[in-house]
């Protein structure tokens, strides 16, 4: 004879109703949220990886490319992009904050920090379309072979990288276009480069200081630069000019680069703004007084456990994709 003890504990656990780990459905959902977005971005950075292992000879040097800083001229290696990162942790600190204030039944507190948070996030944002504007339109420019290998251009003496401005020709070229006022038939020309290629090499010629630097690594762990000879050699291998960075030429180095940069810090940049959207309306919710309504400011704490894992996300892309 079988016999079945119930005791209340066991009712109380598998009756229902329970919150595991004492979490409500809200943030259990929002950690759910969490995990399988973490899965999507390990994935996106462990096929980064790969591409970088197989193409490691190849492979631009990210301190040669995020040189940039707004308002200044120069090269300032990987400046703005430390710049960046510290606004969002900063960001995520003022969430914490807020978050605290929130335990703590303060509202001007919350909005306070809720304020600081967004401009923090706005900021961040903006910072990372001016670093798709800086890498789309491109540094100094250089040239494509056929075998689809870039070739970019440095002084012989002191190995500084050269503009294609810097020597290349004006030729008396024209460029044949069918302009909209001159008929009823219109096509877009689209991408132009400033010099053709014949005003690149004419001018290449012209100056036997310039040598050409390949996207090869040599043993040192910097880009190969050819002798006078050799460069003339490649040179006559180009086929087209290649200005900035698009998915499917990049004058920076291997094409894989760009797509990656585009795809991985273009989808952590939509977690952002998102952040940033789903913040302003907590906010506008904080001054209106809805949560001291609900006497609590679970909603704050939920939007800030996406936001750490926002913060959280660009220090391994920060990591893996500018430092290493």
């Amino acid at each position: 004879m079988d016999a079945t003890v119930t005791t209340g504990t066991e009712d109380s656990v598998w009756g229902g109703g329970n919150q595991p780990l004492g979490a409500s459905y809200g943030k259990m959902m929002m950690w759910f949220f969490i995990m399988s977005d973490a899965l999507t971005f390990s994935g996106f950075l462990v096929a980064y990886g790969f591409s970088r292992f197989k193409f490691i000879e190849l492979w631009p040097i990210a301190d040669e490319v995020f040189t940039h800083v707004p308002f200044f001229h120069g090269n300032f290696p990987m400046y703005y992009v430390a710049f960046m990162t510290f606004i969002l942790i900063m960001s995520s600190v003022t969430m914490v904050l807020a978050v605290d204030a929130g335990h703590k039944m303060k509202q001007n507190r919350v909005i306070l920090y809720m304020f600081l948070t967004i401009i923090g996030g706005l900021i961040f944002v903006g910072s990372q379309a001016w670093e798709w504007s800086t890498f789309i339109r491109g540094d100094h420019g250089a040239v494509e072979t056929k075998a689809g290998k870039i070739l970019q251009f440095v002084d012989a003496e002191s190995g500084a990288r050269l503009s294609l401005a810097d020597f290349a020709k004006t030729l008396p070229e024209e460029r044949v276009k069918h302009e909209k006022n001159d008929g009823i038939w219109f096509v877009s020309e689209g991408y132009k480069t400033s010099f053709s290629l014949n005003e690149v090499v004419e001018g290449f010629k012209a100056n036997p200081n310039i040598v050409i630097r390949t996207e090869q690594l040599n043993e040192e762990g910097h880009k190969t630069v050819l002798d006078r000879a050799q460069s003339l050699t490649q040179l006559s291998h180009a086929v087209q000019v290649v200005e900035g960075a698009n998915l499917i030429h990049n004058e920076y180095g291997h094409r894989l680069f760009a797509d990656f940069f585009f795809f991985i810090t273009g989808f952590h940049g939509f977690h952002v703004f998102s952040g940033v959207i789903i913040n302003i309306i907590i906010f506008f919710n904080v001054i209106l007084g809805t949560y001291e309504r609900r006497g609590h400011y679970e909603m704050v704490e939920k939007v800030g456990l996406y936001w750490h894992f926002v913060d959280l996300v660009w220090v391994f892309v920060f990591t893996f994709f500018y430092l290493v």
